[in-house]
């Protein structure tokens, strides 16, 4: 049979990645409204650029935070 109990510690580093998820998750879309109120200048850019690589990172680690904390319980 399967595992009869839930592996604490692999919750909890599942959890962590959902931590550092939730201020990606709303740092990316600031940014990138930053980068388009801002059409003028070439901080569009810079701040598209960051916004995106932020967008990303919160995908990422919500889809690995996710898997982790399923690994954790089944």
């Amino acid at each position: 049979m399967g595992k009869e109990h839930t592996d604490v510690n692999l919750l909890k580093k599942g959890l962590k990645y959902m931590a550092f998820a939730l201020p990606l998750l709303f740092l990316s879309p600031y940014l990138i409204t930053i980068s388009f109120l801002n059409k003028e200048n070439f901080t569009l850019y810079i701040f598209l650029f960051f916004g995106i690589i932020a967008g990303a990172g919160a995908i990422y680690l919500c889809f690995k935070g996710i898997k982790t904390i399923l690994e954790s319980i089944f």
